[in-house]
């Protein structure tokens, strides 16, 4: 499994905007794609409160092939609309799980 960390910088006032449309819009459209195993949107909690992070969790490369194109290690995926909401381009990055999530 690859979780994939897709990071944006949200512009002041439109940060419950945009994330009302990455819940509506982003997020369950991951859950129907093919080799996605999940995803949740994650929102900053630091002053500014600006930052987004929607992690998602991928069968294999293959799946990430799929989604984001040959260049899904660098790559991130956006659509046009989202630009308006976003002080610059969002940043990706890749990790393997190592461990399952501790239950307390």
């Amino acid at each position: 499994m690859i979780v994939r960390i897709w990071a944006g910088q949200v512009l002041a006032g439109r940060i419950e905007e945009f994330c009302a449309h990455l819940c509506a819009e982003v997020i369950p459209q991951l859950g129907r794609t093919d080799g996605c195993l999940g995803g949740e949107l994650l929102r900053s909690v630091t002053e500014d409160g600006h930052h987004v992070l929607v992690v998602s969790r991928w069968r294999d490369e293959a799946a990430l092939l799929g989604y984001a194109g040959p260049m899904w290690r660098i790559r991130p995926v956006w659509s046009e609309g989202e630009l308006c909401y976003l002080a610059h381009p969002p940043q990706v990055s890749h990790f393997l799980q190592v461990t399952a999530p501790a239950t307390l």
